[in-house]
């Protein structure tokens, strides 16, 4: 068991959901697969669905809504199993 970190594929803005009404795809405490939504980034006006590419809980958000987020920034911690 260990801590894993989701990091950016690529730079633009991160979402926590697919719009402001829509639940936040991953929060602490919810269980992802390595095949899972977890985010949208933003770039060039197209919407990127980032997938945690981990299997586990995630443990910690490290980037609030809204936020611009850089290529290879980590975005989330996942305990893996």
């Amino acid at each position: 068991k260990g801590i894993s970190v989701v990091k950016s594929p690529m730079v633009g803005t991160f979402y926590t959901s697919a719009s402001p009404e829509s639940p936040a795809f991953a929060t602490v405490g919810t269980k992802v697969g390595a095949d899972s939504i977890v985010c949208i980034i933003e770039a060039m006006k197209v919407m990127n669905e980032i997938q945690s590419e981990i299997s586990g809980t995630i443990t910690e958000v490290l980037i609030e809504n809204g936020e611009a987020v850089e290529f290879g920034q980590p975005l989330f911690k996942v305990k893996t199993a």
